[in-house]
């Protein structure tokens, strides 16, 4: 499978890039200084002269307090950009598949949220990733849109996936107790795009780690426990008390309706997931020290 992967410099674009490569696939790697997806000719150009099976879409402005500043520019990266890969997509019959957010819902719902709940977002990132979502829909049929949050792998810069280094270097850190997602190892969610793509079934899914979810502080201290780290530098705190200028969704987990009805299992619980993510972490340490 020729696989072009946008976004290629991130957590996601990373794992996605590494597994199509390990499955011996023809990958072809773009990082936002070698595509900028806002910028339509240039995407055109490189789809029309790649020639993909599949166009997989890790590019986002992914600064949820950011977007709150600057909307142009989150509309642009966020909701333009998958416009433009599904335009350039469906002239060459390449599948599209891009990633969108748990942060397209409200947060006011106590369960999971599957695809029959309506999106309702209440940042400026959520509003642009769901307009993404349609926008990419509209312009080409065979667009398979990936809802996922709560991210964490190796090489991650966000709080989840910096957690476990920081608590092996004895540092103090804080989590928020009252905000709850479905965390999703980046390497696990690579495995499900691709295949995803060799399904080339359009749609919504919804795709993370399986079990019941997590706070950020449950999944903090989750780690700790995992790396044997001390818990006692985890302080607690609430969102209200951050006073973050983008709001955020207090329940955003995600379970999906169609992954097992076409035959996709569901992935590891997330707790299996983040003792396989430690195991490598500490054998990234290890390695550095040799």
């Amino acid at each position: 499978m020729r696989v072009l992967i946008t976004g290629a410099g991130g957590l996601v674009g990373r794992a996605v890039s590494e597994h199509c490569a390990a499955r011996e696939d023809d990958v072809l790697t773009y990082d936002h200084r070698s595509l900028d997806i806002t910028n339509v000719a240039l995407v055109t150009a490189t789809i029309d002269k790649q020639l993909p099976d599949v166009v997989i879409n890790c590019a986002a402005w992914t600064d949820v307090d950011g977007c709150e500043f600057d909307h142009a520019r989150s509309i642009a990266v966020n909701a333009q950009g998958p416009e433009n890969l599904a335009t350039a997509s469906r002239k060459v019959g390449a599948t599209l598949i891009t990633i969108s957010t748990d942060y397209v819902f409200d947060g006011t719902k106590k369960g999971f949220y599957t695809q029959r709940d309506d999106p309702n977002p209440k940042s400026s990132y959520g509003a642009a990733k769901l307009a993404g979502e349609q926008r990419s829909q509209q312009a080409f049929a065979r667009t398979v849109v990936v809802r996922t949050g709560f991210i964490f792998g190796p090489g991650g810069t966000n709080f989840l996936s910096t957690v476990v280094e920081r608590g092996m270097r004895g540092e103090s850190m804080k989590a928020i107790s009252d905000a709850w997602g479905t965390p999703t190892y980046a390497p696990h969610l690579a495995v499900r795009l691709r295949e995803l793509a060799e399904r080339d079934l359009p749609g919504v899914f919804h795709v993370v780690n399986s079990g019941d979810g997590a706070s950020f502080e449950g999944f903090t201290r989750a780690a700790l426990r995992a790396a044997g780290c001390d818990e006692t530098k985890v302080e607690t705190v609430t969102m209200e008390s951050l006073h973050r200028p983008a709001p955020r969704p207090a329940n955003s987990r995600l379970r999906c309706l169609l992954s097992e009805a076409i035959g996709l299992e569901p992935l590891p619980n997330w707790e299996d997931a983040l003792q396989e993510y430690v195991a490598s972490q500490k054998r990234a340490e290890m390695a550095a020290q040799s």
